[in-house]
């Protein structure tokens, strides 16, 4: 091609979000960012919600920013998973969406367990068991609240931005993956369990492929800025996206998408539900080409931004870069806690929970904020390296690296512990592969690249990547026993082990 195609790829992440400004030249593909804003769940009428109307002022802000710069021939929309809106038939939205860290999740759960059990909820749509996902949520809307009586549709929180720019009202596949209700083998809506556990069937929207064209911008943008602009899905749940735009150096590579929550996993050509996945908790959610991302969620750097949080509250103010040069000068292994625990889900006093749960479980207590960010960093290596172990099994093959993306991928310290605790090399970057993937989606849509092996090959050429690699140390493995011994017990905890 001949000149630079533009695209905006927006990007909502749990803690911010970010308008991308995507340039493709027809050698290199490079993102600069034109709008950063941050973001959290409040309580709202007895709920924790996201505050949707700060989000589309400044989703549309930015947008507004990018247009005013140059023409832009395309806009998607990526987010995180599991979290919807209730659109009414009108197309307004019934009320702020809610988020995945309700404790009403957790009671909900409890409940669709005891009402249909783990095995149905698993082996109806392959999605590992956890208190986030949408499902939980419905159960909980349609037993203790009216949310859903004005409800059309539902639409995933990627989809929520596409309708307010399109107008359409479908939801994007792996987005859609996210939510324990539909059947990744099948690429349907799991009708059936939905109607055990009583939630309306009616709500489910249209799903359509990553790279669908919903046609051009809508509304106020479209007048001005954006004029001419369409909307393309590109993969919507952001770690889709990532992976799209994961150089791979080999078969057998692992994706890693470390931030807020870390999803591990291998990208394979089907979804894998048998007893030995049901066994391990993996799940399958959809990816970029018809491809399935068989991972596990960890619950990620959240650990570490709550504890930054704590810290601030009695006067403590670190960066992260503070926190991992303090915590690298602490010994390893001392402690390691689970951080898939139900002790972590929540917002609250972290160091204080990551101090309980070693004091619980009979480890030494790290006192400081560099122990205890020493024992987070640990226990996330520790749990990439039984997820890799526990993937190997499932599908029979050998990883053969790591490949970390997102802001996880600045952290050394987590690299080269990851890297030990695998025993495999650890590459890191891009940083910024959800908002590469994002646009790459889009471009391959507008005929601009031919496909994902494509797409990885400019991200090659243009990202920077780092390789840490493993020293070997037999500390980790006694680690990662003491992990299993210790989900074991929280499994059991959570309902899905019996007692």
């Amino acid at each position: 091609m001949s000149a630079v195609r533009t695209v905006a790829a927006v990007d909502l992440g749990a803690e911010s979000g970010r308008v991308e400004r995507a340039d493709f030249d027809g050698e290199r593909l490079t993102v600069r960012e034109v709008a950063r804003f941050p973001h959290t769940p409040a309580p709202v009428d007895g709920l924790l919600r996201w505050d949707v109307d700060l989000l589309v002022r400044s989703v549309h802000d930015g947008l507004a920013a990018l247009g005013a710069e140059t023409a832009v021939a395309s806009v998607g929309v990526d987010a995180w998973g599991v979290d919807y809106g209730l659109v009414r038939a009108d197309g307004t939205l019934v009320d702020a969406p809610t988020c995945y860290r309700d404790p009403r999740q957790l009671a909900a759960m409890d409940e669709a367990l005891a009402t249909v059990g783990r095995d149905r909820l698993y082996r109806s749509t392959g999605v590992q068991v956890n208190e986030i996902n949408t499902v939980f949520a419905l159960v909980s809307d349609a037993r203790t609240t009216t949310r859903l009586d004005d409800a059309a549709s539902l639409l995933m929180m990627p989809d929520v931005f596409h309708h307010l720019l399109s107008g359409a009202g479908v939801t994007e596949a792996t987005a859609a993956s996210t939510t324990g209700l539909y059947d990744a083998a099948g690429g349907r809506w799991a009708t059936g369990l939905a109607e055990e556990l009583g939630i309306p069937t009616r709500l489910f929207p249209e799903v359509v492929p990553p790279g669908t064209d919903l046609g051009p911008v809508v509304g106020p943008l479209a007048d001005g800025p954006l004029a001419g602009t369409r909307v393309v899905t590109p993969a919507g749940h952001d770690t889709a996206s990532a992976v799209v735009a994961t150089p791979f150096p080999g078969p057998g590579a692992l994706f890693l998408s470390s931030g807020t929550w870390s999803l591990m996993g291998a990208e394979v050509p089907r979804p894998v539900v048998t007893d030995a996945s049901l066994a391990a908790n993996l799940t399958n959610e959809g990816g970029y080409a018809g491809t399935t991302r068989l991972l596990r969620n960890v619950m990620g750097l959240w650990l570490l931004q709550e504890c930054r949080r704590a810290w601030a509250a009695r006067g403590l103010e670190f960066s992260y870069a503070d926190l991992i040069e303090l915590a690298g000068r602490e010994p390893a292994l001392r402690s390691v806690v689970n951080p898939n625990a139900r002790d972590f889900l929540g917002r609250g006093d972290m160091p204080a929970r990551v101090q309980a749960y070693c004091r619980r479980s009979g480890q030494p207590v790290p006192e400081s904020p560099a122990a205890v960010t020493r024992c987070v960093v640990d226990s996330l290596a520790v749990s990439y390296r039984v997820t890799a172990e526990d993937i190997a099994a499932v599908t029979g093959t050998t990883p053969t690296a790591v490949c970390v993306t997102g802001g996880g991928a600045r952290n050394g310290l987590l690299a080269q512990a990851t890297a030990d605790a695998t025993g495999l090399p650890v590459q890191c970057g891009p940083v910024e592969a959800t908002s590469l993937g994002n646009a790459a989606a889009q471009l391959v849509a507008l005929g601009d690249l031919g496909g994902v092996a494509d797409v990885r090959a400019v991200v090659a050429r243009t990202a920077d990547l780092l390789t840490w690699s493993p020293r070997p140390d037999p500390r980790w493995e006694q680690a990662a026993a003491r992990l299993r011994e210790l989900t074991q017990d929280d499994d059991r905890e959570r309902g899905l082990i019996p007692t």
